[in-house]
C-alpha cells in the first residue's frame, strides 16, 4: 500500500507533535509513525530534510532481551493483539524490568508493532496563540527574515517554517519568509565585492586592471 503524502497539514501535524526535542528518539518517531499512519522510515527522512537532527535507529541501546525473553514477548503480544499499549507492555512483561521506550524499540524491531495498541493521542496543542500568529503575520508581511520571526516568538526555526507553510496554505501571509542563513549564504561571491568597482569599466579596461 502507497504510503501518503506529505501535505502541508501532515507536515505541520509532524512539526508540531515532535516539539523540541532534539536529538528526536527513534521512540518518538514510531509513535509520530502511528499518529500520521505511515512509516517510521518516511517520518525519519522527512525530519532530516526539514533539519531535525533524528537519532539513527543503529544507534539506539535496548536492555539486552534474551532469547526466551524475545520469544515470551513474541508470545505475549500476538496472544494479546491489540490489548496492551507499550506501557501497559513495560509494565506487566517481566515485572517491570524493561522500559515502555525498551519495549517499544524491540517489539518495532520484531516488526509487531500491529499487535499493539494505539495509545491515546493526547488532545491538539495549540502551539501558537493567536496574539503570536498575529506577530507572525505582520513580521512576514514586513519582510522579517525566519530567524528574526523565532527570535521574536521565541521559537525554533524549524517550528517557523512549519508555521509558515500552513499560515501560507490557509492565505494568511503569500509567501515562505526567507532565511537570512542558508548553507550556499556563507560562501562570499568574489564578483559582488567588485561590482562597485567595475560596473562603469569596460572589458579591455577590466582585463587592463
Amino acid at each position: 500500500m502507497a504510503l501518503p503524502k506529505w501535505t502541508d497539514e501532515r507536515t505541520q501535524s509532524l512539526t508540531d507533535f515532535v516539539g523540541s526535542e532534539s536529538p528526536i528518539s527513534q521512540a518518538t518517531v514510531a509513535s509520530a509513525a502511528e499518529h500520521l499512519e505511515t512509516s517510521t522510515r518516511s517520518v525519519s527522512s522527512k525530519l532530516r530534510k526539514m533539519g531535525f537532527d533524528v537519532e539513527l535507529a543503529s544507534s539506539v541501546s535496548h536492555r539486552t532481551f534474551s532469547d526466551d525473553q524475545e520469544a515470551t514477548l513474541l508470545q505475549f503480544v500476538t496472544d494479546n493483539s491489540g490489548t496492551y499499549t507499550y506501557a501497559d507492555i513495560a509494565s506487566s512483561f517481566e515485572g517491570g524490568q524493561f522500559s515502555a521506550k525498551s519495549i517499544q524499540g524491540k517489539i518495532l524491531s520484531m516488526e509487531l508493532t500491529s499487535h499493539v495498541k494505539p495509545a491515546e493521542k493526547p488532545a491538539s496543542v495549540r502551539t501558537y496563540s493567536p496574539e503570536e500568529e498575529a506577530t507572525f503575520t505582520s513580521m512576514v508581511n514586513d519582510g522579517a527574515f525566519v530567524e528574526e520571526i523565532a527570535d521574536a516568538l521565541g521559537k525554533t526555526v524549524n517550528s517557523i517554517r512549519g508555521k509558515a507553510l500552513s499560515l501560507l496554505r490557509s492565505g494568511d501571509i503569500g509567501a515562505i519568509p526567507r532565511q537570512k542563513v542558508t548553507k550556499g549564504s556563507s560562501k562570499a561571491d568574489p564578483l559582488s565585492e567588485l561590482n562597485g568597482e567595475i560596473g562603469d569599466l569596460t572589458v579591455e579596461e577590466i582585463a587592463d586592471e
